[in-house]
């Protein structure tokens, strides 16, 4: 019998985790511990300034990614609070601290976050954090880092600003992405109206895609950032 193994999914803000792996971690969560961290508050970007975000509308978000996650399976979600969409105004080393702290409570063996070269600002610091947290000296414990998109995000940057997203692993989430579909409608103010991205029909198009190229029904894509065996 195989043995459970830790995973830990690192997101900028509450809905990328379920946007970007979210079937993935329904269906990992079945046999295996699930943590999710969560780097920034999300939202306040929206206001005129952050001191006028409402702190109604901040803990119903993060009372959502709560249920969201409880319901996926997920062992546990922690926030780190860091200002949304202004990662950039914010020492990277206070990211890296964060990231390195829920590795050492979480010990996992493989981590899931964003994309290097997504148009958002605090998509791509999440994921130069979770790489220099992670690098790989003798005393690592992730054995695997993969990168998600994130749907008008990753897509949005055309690929003028880093690299593309070019999935080389694909997970076949044919018997979760339904559970998917049903944890974003708990995030009922981020999502949008078809066609736009981050609408509930186009992910389930999205996961249809990818199960194409996958040569199954439904599929979440990633980038294999690195391996060790």
């Amino acid at each position: 019998m195989r043995c459970a193994i830790n995973i830990l999914v690192i997101a900028a803000h509450p809905d990328d985790e379920m946007l970007g792996c979210g079937a993935t971690i329904a269906k990992l969560s079945k046999s295996n511990n699930v943590h999710i961290g969560i780097l920034g508050e999300g939202i306040t970007s929206r206001y005129p300034s952050a001191a006028e975000a409402s702190k109604n509308d901040l803990e119903s978000l993060k009372d959502q990614a709560k249920e969201a996650s409880d319901f996926m399976g997920a062992l546990s979600i922690d926030f780190a609070g860091f200002p949304d969409n202004r990662f950039d105004s914010v020492d990277l080393l206070e990211l890296i601290k964060i990231v390195e702290n829920w590795v050492q409570k979480y010990k996992p063996d493989a981590i899931y976050t964003h994309h290097s070269g997504d148009l958002n600002i605090d998509h791509e610091l999440t994921f130069r954090a979770v790489l220099t947290a992670t690098r790989p000296t003798s005393e690592s414990i992730v054995k695997d880092v993969y990168s998600f998109e994130i749907p008008s995000s990753t897509e949005w940057s055309f690929g003028t600003l880093k690299s593309s997203f070019t999935p080389n692993v694909f997970v076949n989430v044919t018997d979760t992405i339904e559970k998917k579909i049903s944890a974003l409608k708990i995030y009922k103010d981020e999502m949008r109206d078809f066609p736009h991205p981050r609408s509930l029909k186009f992910v389930e198009l999205n996961a249809q895609k990818w199960g194409s190229v996958s040569g199954v029904k439904f599929a979440e894509a990633f980038e294999l950032v690195r391996s060790i065996r």
